[in-house]
């Protein structure tokens, strides 16, 4: 049976790169990967970062084309979907399916799905998941192997070469405030950031280029870091784009790898003998209670625990499905889980898929949901915990004054409250909306806000209700 003809792009598609829109004849004569992804999504960021080695990997021979197809409301805002594409800085052309049309017209049933069309135009397989590279590196090389030469006389494809300014931060993340100083997290930068809280540059940690690079400050290299946790004179951070948690020694600045080998994949619980030899996949929260270090891993939707002292690494729970169920251990399940808490062994969990605030106790292993339904109920509804409402939340923080979690619901642009031990949650009355925020801190009723998408980083006075810029590095 002969391969179906690709069909032509939908003209409801929103082209975000490009100076016009694509047409299928502009493809032919190379194979192409046609990926359909989720800008939110881990699974699709880390096929997106496949399809960009691919892409320089095979040069010419390969068109790479993404298509962002929303899940949330926000997402729907195709400006929005730009930014957080355009954080990875891929040199392919990326359309906006706000109403699905690609997605129903090529039988798109889950993301990331990569259609691979061969150099006459034909579909010749469907590539569904952020399963290995090499499998699919294989296929795309057979199907180069099999291209006819042939004059190209279509219009080529031309990118818009989008100018950023010079901004001190790009996509802040990360906070953490430890006595007079603030570390933060500036993630399109490759870097993290000492500062006093006047937003004053003390120390950079990071070279400020992507790499996987140990050893003092000013030569050690990050790839897209997130999450930090601090204690004492050591700096945990999730390396998320080199699949690793760092460790800055704050007296020294030196930087050394706690667990990552670099590449993603599911570890083995145990004794942890070469931190090098670990595979962890998107780790992006970090927590610190008793010694223990809990990392939060988008990529497999699991919790991790690394026992500082033995350098033992255990699971405390997640089946590594993508949902939202309660449980114990490798019976729970969570939903891109990407920020985590810490106080004593109860570990608060924010899974920004499942729209869900979550919490484990680390002894026992039992997973409870505080907030949310499941991977595709969300909004935004204060209240009890029952009927209350999150979208795509990003990150939490324990306030250590009182018995709440702070959450940014990046989702709905707000800074959303919950009160622990049954309480309810509530929308913290700001003088301006948030901009996907994605960080928080909270120390002497002082709530710091990564306001990422903004580029910015801002102070909440918890009691007046007083919101300032941070101007970091400026």
């Amino acid at each position: 049976m002969d391969a179906p003809l690709a069909p032509e792009f939908p003209p409801g598609l929103e082209w975000l790169n490009t100076t016009e829109p694509l047409r299928m004849a502009q493809l032919r004569g190379r194979v192409c990967a046609l990926a359909f992804v989720n800008a939110g999504s881990a699974w699709s960021t880390q096929r997106l970062n496949d399809l960009a080695h691919l892409h320089a990997r095979h040069g010419e021979r390969l068109n790479v084309v993404a298509v962002h197809v929303p899940k949330f409301d926000h997402e729907r805002d195709a400006r929005r979907a730009g930014r957080r594409l355009r954080r990875q800085k891929f040199d392919f052309p990326l359309a906006h399916d706000a109403d699905w049309a690609a997605w129903q017209q090529f039988g798109i049933e889950a993301w990331p799905t990569v259609v691979l069309i061969d150099g006459e135009g034909r579909i010749r397989e469907r590539v569904v998941g952020d399963g290995p590279v090499r499998p699919l590196d294989a296929r795309v090389a057979e199907l180069i192997g099999e291209l006819v030469p042939r004059s190209r006389s279509a219009r080529p494809i031309e990118l818009r070469r989008g100018g950023h300014p010079g901004l001190p931060l790009r996509f802040p993340v990360g906070i953490a405030v430890s006595g007079s100083y603030l570390y933060l997290v500036d993630s399109n930068h490759h870097r993290v950031l000492e500062c006093d809280q006047g937003g004053r540059v003390v120390r950079q940690f990071g070279s400020g280029g992507p790499g996987f690079i140990d050893g003092p400050m000013e030569l050690a290299a990050f790839n897209r870091p997130h999450g930090i946790a601090i204690e004492r004179d050591l700096l945990y951070v999730a390396d998320s784009g080199n699949h690793a948690v760092r460790r800055v020694h704050l007296r020294t600045g030196d930087v050394d790898t706690v667990l990552g080998a670099g590449r993603p994949g599911t570890p083995e619980a145990g004794q942890v003998a070469d931190p090098r030899a670990i595979t962890l996949d998107q780790p992006r929260g970090l927590a610190l209670a008793a010694g223990r270090l809990f990392v939060a891993s988008a990529g497999d939707n699991r919790i991790w625990d690394y026992d500082l002292t033995r350098h033992a690494l255990s699971l405390v729970a997640g089946s590594g499905k993508l949902d939202v169920a309660d449980g114990t251990g490798e019976a729970a399940a969570f939903a891109e889980p990407v920020s985590v808490a810490a106080v004593q062994q109860m570990v608060y969990v924010c899974d920004a898929a499942g729209s869900a605030v979550r919490c484990v106790n680390a002894r026992t292993r039992q997973v409870q949901t505080l907030v949310g339904q499941g991977v595709w109920t969300f909004g935004r509804v204060d209240g009890q915990r029952v009927d209350a409402r999150l979208q795509q939340p990003q990150a939490i923080a324990l306030d250590p004054g009182a018995p709440r979690l702070w959450i940014a619901d990046s989702g709905n642009d707000c800074l959303r409250t919950l009160r622990l031990g049954g309480g309810e949650l509530s929308s913290v009355e700001l003088p301006r909306p948030l901009h996907g925020p994605s960080g928080l801190a909270v120390a002497d009723d002082v709530v710091w806000i990564a306001d990422t998408e903004a580029h910015a980083v801002l102070r909440l006075d918890a009691r007046t209700g007083a919101l300032q810029h941070v101007p970091i590095g400026e």
